[in-house]
Formats: C-alpha cells, sequence, structure tokens
C-alpha cells in the first residue's frame, strides 16, 4: 500500500503538523511519497527536518514546459474519454466566474502531472490536509486515474480542518468533495458536525474523527520556575492575520498595563498583518511592552514556550490549533476563544481559560486570573499536560490513522 500525500505547499512552517504526521506514520510503516503543489520557499526550511523533507518532495510548480505539453498530448492522444471526462469534472460543479474556472483548469493540469507521477510510482490513493487547492488537485487525480485504468481504480482522502472551508462551500465544492473521497479525517467532532450538514446520513460512516497530535517528548518543560513572578510573559505564536485576532490581544495588554499590571507580549509569526499590528501597539502605548519576532522555527519554539508566562491564542475561526497542543503539553496556561474545535481541547477552567470571541476586557480578566490566582495556574498547567498527553498524543493519533489507512484500503 503506496499513498502519495499532496499540499499545497509541503513542507510550510504554518503546517508543520502535516510533516510530523507523514514521519510518524513511515515510522509505523507506511510508505508515502510527499507532493507539493508549489515548490517551498526558503523561508519555510528553518530547521532540518524541513529541509530533509523538501528534498524528498516531488513539487508540481513550476513544472518543465516540455513535459507538461508532452504528458498531456500524450494523454489526451491515448486516452482521450479519461482526459475529457476529467476536464468536464474540473469545469462543471457549482456555477463560477471565469476567475474561478480559470483556477479549475489550471487544477486540471496540475492533475494530469500528479497523475503521470503517480502512475509511474505505483500509487493509486492520495491524502490531503484541508479541503482547498490540493483537495481539487486530488480529486481530479484520482478520477483521471480511474477512468484510464476502471480496472484498477484510483482513490482520495483528505483530512478536514476547517473553518475557512465552511465559510464557502460552494466555492470550495465542498458537497462534491465529500461525495468523491473514499473517506474523510475530521480532526474534531466540530468539523465532522460541519460535514454532516452537507451530506446525506448514509454517508456519515466514512466521516471519522481523528485528532492531530504533537510529539509529546518534544514539549516538555524542564523549568522549575514559576511564570508568574516578575512580569506577565504573554506569547502568541502563529500567523498574523485577521482572523487570528492579535489586535484584540494588544487591547487586552493595553488594559493590564493600565491596571498596573507589568506584562510584555511577544508575538511569533508572520503575515500580512504585521505593520498594522506594530501600529496598533504604538497607538495603544504598548510598543515598548510588544516584541515581533518573526517566523521560528521548532528548535526556537520551545525557548519560547519555557520563558512564557501564558499563552493567549484570541481567535476569531479556527480547526483545533496545534500551537495550543504545544503550549499545554509544555504545562503552560493557555487562554483562548470559545470557538469551534477549540473547548475539545480547552476546557474551560480545568485544561485552560476560554473567553467570547473579540473581547478585550475578557481577555484582560483572564489573563489577570492567571496572574492572579496561583492555585489556578498550577492546576491549569498540569491538567493540561494531561490532556494533551491522553487525547492529542501525535503516536496515539498516528496509530489511529494508519489503522484508518489500512482498513480503507487493503484492496489497493
Amino acid at each position: 500500500m503506496k499513498i502519495a500525500y499532496l499540499c499545497s505547499q509541503y513542507p510550510a512552517v504554518s503546517h508543520t503538523f502535516v510533516l510530523r504526521e507523514v514521519n510518524a506514520l513511515r515510522r509505523l510503516g507506511a510508505d508515502i511519497d510527499t507532493f507539493s503543489i508549489r515548490r517551498a520557499g526558503t523561508g519555510h526550511l528553518l530547521a532540518y527536518a524541513d529541509k530533509v523533507a523538501f528534498e524528498s518532495t516531488h513539487a508540481i510548480l513550476p513544472p518543465r514546459w516540455t513535459q507538461l505539453c508532452l504528458t498531456h498530448a500524450k494523454l489526451a492522444i491515448t486516452a482521450p474519454a479519461a482526459y475529457l471526462s476529467t476536464l468536464a469534472v474540473a469545469m462543471g460543479g457549482p456555477s463560477a466566474g471565469l476567475h474561478d474556472r480559470l483556477w479549475r483548469f489550471f487544477y486540471f493540469v496540475e492533475s494530469v502531472l500528479l497523475w503521470s507521477e503517480c502512475r509511474r510510482r505505483g500509487i493509486r490513493h492520495i491524502h490531503v490536509h484541508f479541503a482547498n487547492v490540493a483537495a481539487d488537485v486530488a480529486m481530479l487525480t484520482a478520477h483521471l486515474g480511474s477512468a484510464v485504468e476502471p480496472e484498477r481504480p484510483w482513490s482520495w482522502s483528505f483530512t478536514m480542518h476547517g473553518p475557512t472551508e465552511f465559510f464557502d462551500v460552494s466555492h470550495y465544492r465542498l458537497t462534491e468533495k465529500l461525495r468523491r473521497a473514499r473517506f474523510v479525517v475530521c480532526i474534531s467532532d466540530y468539523a465532522r458536525s460541519q460535514l454532516m450538514t452537507l451530506s446525506e446520513p448514509a454517508a456519515w460512516e466514512r466521516l471519522h474523527v481523528v485528532h492531530c497530535g504533537i510529539p509529546i517528548d518534544e514539549f516538555t518543560n524542564s523549568s522549575n520556575g514559576d511564570g508568574r513572578k516578575g512580569s506577565l510573559r504573554v506569547l502568541y505564536l502563529g500567523r498574523l492575520v485577521p482572523e487570528k485576532g492579535q489586535a484584540v490581544l494588544l487591547q487586552a495588554v493595553a488594559l493590564l498595563s493600565k491596571r498596573g499590571h507589568s506584562v510584555k507580549i511577544t508575538l511569533a509569526g508572520d503575515g500580512p498583518s504585521r505593520p498594522g499590528l506594530e501600529r496598533i501597539a504604538e497607538q495603544l502605548g504598548i510598543a515598548s511592552l510588544s516584541s515581533f519576532v518573526g517566523a521560528v522555527s521548532q528548535e526556537e519554539l520551545h525557548a519560547l514556550y519555557a520563558n512564557a508566562s501564558v499563552f493567549c491564542l484570541p481567535s476569531y475561526a479556527e480547526g483545533v490549533p496545534v500551537v495550543l497542543m504545544e503550549a499545554m503539553a509544555m504545562g503552560l496556561p493557555v487562554v483562548s476563544t470559545r470557538i469551534a474545535g477549540i473547548p475539545e481541547l480547552v476546557e474551560d477552567g480545568r485544561t485552560g481559560l476560554l473567553v467570547s470571541p473579540g473581547r478585550p476586557d475578557e481577555l484582560a480578566d483572564a489573563l489577570q486570573r492567571v496572574l492572579d490566582d496561583p492555585s489556578l495556574y498550577g492546576k491549569i498547567g498540569s491538567n493540561a499536560r494531561e490532556k494533551v498527553i491522553l487525547e492529542f498524543n501525535a503516536d496515539r493519533s498516528a496509530e489511529q490513522l494508519y489503522a484508518r489507512f489500512k482498513e480503507e484500503l487493503s484492496d489497493l
């Protein structure tokens, strides 16, 4: 059983969990080849593991144009029905504007290249994370493979994270992808419930919950210090984009500072919101309390978590964030928002604190509780680590996923 793992970009700084999953599955015996729609840039190769993954990953884009033209021409001549039916699937589905149809044609072009490479390697199943570009290409590739060789059908599957795809079901062709996928892995009960609304009850048995996990041994805090002593050191880690709510966090820090608390905030990660967030920090008068450190490697994460008092993720939209798992495994109290799948990881008052999204006052109050209540601080950190060990452990998750692959793909 050989499996292709396809990502829009692999490896990627913001999707390190995919790399961990691939490596964990390989240790269990899975035969996985990795593919990337676009070649990862050097900005994503921050750790040795990233560089190893980059060297062994086949990138579809940028293409070698001669090979692209020859592959398409040969397939169009030798299997015209399969070629045209795949093009029809690519261009069909919900009505779309000229821009969307142009991109769908690009997905078709890419799917033929992926089909050719997978066929050469003897791969007939493709798995992707997220129901986005890579899922479109995987869906078309599986259709093409089955159309070319009906006696040896191909298949594909995807891991559903959300929430982006839930915001525009038609654009992401989510209902069609649900129908065409062999099975779907959902990272949370929340994600599964959203897919249940888009499918008939008969299809629900193809929706399986397998939590994303982290390598517990890599996130163990050996520090015996009290994170409440001195300044309250708030850590945020992730992309700097509007839906992550960093502006609300800066407002909360400003409120704490006005209340007379000594507080500092570190924002690790990069993205289009960074210049605006730096201006907001200036306007709030907390620029001297705010540190924007940019993208960090996996090797640098441990020190950031170990030096923080509390981890805060004030998102408006999420799946089940891996950064929360990492912070919790480090025994670091976390404060986040009561949205989507987060309450399945962070139990309010037990493994962390949850607040309403978009409320800097509630966020400031929660951060202050962590600072003021030593019994709460210790209890949350201990419970949080236990929660991750039991339910969000990468080894356990990989075992569940590997068992799913073996059961679903026993005929390949």
